[in-house]
C-alpha cells in the first residue's frame, strides 16, 4: 500500500486554532517537576561538557536567536532527544502558524517559490525525500548518497515513516548548513505535533549564523543512520535508535572537533515566555543528584552532564513543539 504524500517541506504546517486556554498557572506548577524528573539516571563516569549561551534578544518570532554552545575537546558519543513537552496532554488546539510581526523580512518569507521535490530513497515504512530550494543562503555542493544513489544540490532531507496508515516526517537535514530538527510522533490525542528547536552536529562555524561545513551526506537504510563528512575534516554518524509517540532519540558519534570549535548547538527563539520554543534551561553537574534551572536569556554557562532545553508554560508558537535534550556524553 502506497502511503505516501506530496506534502510541503517542514514548517508549512497547517494552523489548527489558538493555544489551549488550560490554566497556566497549574502547567506552570507541575511541568517543571515532570519535565526534569522524567530525565534518566547517568553513570558516574558521564564527561561534562560546557554550555555556553550565546543568546541574542528579538522581537520577531521566527529569527533563531537563541544558541546553547556544547564545547569539549574530548567528545566522541553523545545522544541528542526530542521529546513531547509535559503539558502535551493538555492541548487541545494547535498552533504552527509563523508570526511575522516585528520581523523585516516578512514579505519574502510569506512569498516562498516551489521547490523541487526528489524521492530519493523509499519503502512500504521509510521514505527520504531530498528538496532543491529555488534559494538558500548557502550554496549547495553537499553530495548525498543512499546505496549507487547519488544526488547533489539538495537543500533539505525529510525522513518519513509510516504511522497509523499515515505519512510522518520525523527528521530533516540541511545539508547545506548542517541544521537538524526532530519531532516525536504526534500524541495520540492530536494529528500532528510542530517542529521547534534545531540543532547542529560537527565542527561549529559562524558567517553570520552558526553553521557546520558538511562535505558529503550517506544513508544507511538498514540502521536508519546519516553519515556526514565535513569540510574541515572528520566524520559523524547520527543514528536514529528510538522513535514513538513520546519522543525520538539520536545516537551521535563523531571524531572529536577540538576545545576552539563547539561540536555542537541548540538553536531556537525566545521573545517571552509564553512566545518562544524553547523559555528554559535545566543542567544536571557531574556528581550531582540535583538539577539546575533558568530562564533561557538568563542562563551563562554551565558544566553539565546533562542538557534539557524546553517550556513549562504554554506558548503562541509551536504549542506542541518537542523539547531537547542532549546526555550520555563519550569520550569513547
Amino acid at each position: 500500500m502506497r502511503f505516501w504524500n506530496s506534502r510541503s517541506p517542514h514548517g508549512a504546517q497547517r494552523n489548527t486554532g489558538n493555544e489551549s486556554r488550560i490554566s497556566l498557572r497549574f502547567i506552570r506548577a507541575t511541568c517543571l517537576v515532570l519535565v526534569l524528573g522524567s530525565q534518566p539516571a547517568l553513570a558516574a563516569d558521564d564527561l561534562a561538557v560546557d554550555v555556553i549561551n550565546a543568546s541574542a534578544p528579538t522581537l520577531c518570532a521566527e529569527t533563531d536567536n537563541v544558541t546553547l554552545n556544547l564545547v569539549s575537546p574530548a567528545v566522541r558519543r553523545f545522544t541528542v532527544e526530542a521529546a513531547h513537552p509535559a503539558y502535551i496532554a493538555t492541548i487541545t488546539n494547535d498552533r504552527a502558524a509563523p508570526d511575522f510581526s516585528h520581523c523585516d523580512f516578512a514579505a519574502a518569507a510569506l512569498a516562498p517559490a516551489p521547490a523541487r521535490r526528489i524521492t530519493i530513497f523509499e519503502t512500504e515504512d521509510w521514505q527520504l525525500v531530498g528538496h532543491k530550494l529555488p534559494s538558500f543562503w548557502r550554496n549547495s555542493a553537499v553530495t548525498v548518497r543512499v546505496g549507487d544513489r547519488v544526488e547533489t544540490g539538495i537543500h533539505l532531507l525529510q525522513l518519513w515513516t509510516r504511522f497509523e496508515e499515515r505519512a510522518e516526517e520525523v527528521l530533516v537535514l540541511y545539508p547545506p548548513d548542517g541544521y537538524w530538527r526532530a519531532r516525536p510522533l504526534p500524541p495520540s490525542h492530536m494529528r500532528w505535533s510542530a517542529y521547534g528547536s534545531s540543532f547542529l552536529i560537527g565542527p561549529i562555524e559562524n558567517e553570520g549564523r552558526p553553521f557546520v561545513d558538511v562535505r558529503d551526506v550517506s544513508f544507511d537504510p538498514e540502521t536508519r543512520s546519516f553519515r556526514l563528512g565535513f569540510a574541515r575534516g572528520g566524520a559523524a554518524t547520527v543514528r536514529l535508535r528510538t522513535l514513538d509517540q513520546e519522543r525520538i532519540v539520536l545516537d551521535v558519534g563523531l571524531d572529536p572537533v577540538g576545545a576552539e570549535r563547539p561540536f555542537a548547538a541548540l538553536r531556537s527563539m525566545f521573545v517571552s515566555e509564553t512566545d518562544a520554543d524553547v523559555a528554559q534551561v535545566g543542567w544536571r553537574a557531574k556528581g550531582s543528584e540535583a538539577w539546575q534551572r533558568a530562564p533561557v536569556m538568563e542562563f551563562k554557562r554551565a558544566s553539565a552532564v546533562d542538557l534539557w532545553a524546553g517550556r513549562t508554560a504554554l506558548s503562541r508558537h509551536n504549542v506542541s513543539a518537542p523539547d531537547m535534550s542532549f546526555r550520555d556524553f563519550s569520550a569513547r
